[in-house]
């Protein structure tokens, strides 16, 4: 039998199913600011042809078809967009030393299956982030 913990792990009250993955890279939070919400890097963590206005309740969608709606948009700070059935949100905060913390939260999922596959798909777009800012320019 699965523990409870084990199997509520991720769940909440007011957001359902959510998963949150998050890194401390080498560059500016500027640097990764500018990146990630840019051309290149909308693509990688929402997907090709994505291009955001940053205005509350303007829609997006991207090549594949997925569709959304900008939520929230700080510049500098975070970015919370719909995302299919659930939202998104990438924040960019400072860390020190130069450095800063990206982290990708997803919200809404359907459950735990969700979750992880979430999860693996995050971890996958954190790594190719890290690998483009990593390239001399």
């Amino acid at each position: 039998m699965i523990p409870m913990s084990a199997r509520s792990t991720g769940l909440t009250k007011d957001a359902g199913w959510q998963v949150g993955v998050s890194r401390t890279l080498p560059q500016s939070p500027a640097t990764v600011w500018e990146f990630i919400s840019g051309p290149r890097g909308l693509e990688l963590w929402l997907g090709a042809g994505a291009r955001l206005t940053g205005e509350p309740g303007s829609p997006y969608e991207t090549d594949a078809g997925i569709a959304g709606e900008v939520r929230g948009y700080r510049p500098g700070d975070r970015i919370r967009v719909t995302y299919g059935d659930t939202t998104v949100q990438v924040a960019v905060s400072a860390a020190g030393g130069g450095r800063s913390v990206l982290v990708f939260h997803q919200e809404g999922m359907a459950g735990p299956e969700e979750r992880e596959r979430q999860r693996a798909h995050w971890q996958r777009v954190m790594d190719q982030v890290a690998e483009e800012l990593d390239r001399p320019a």
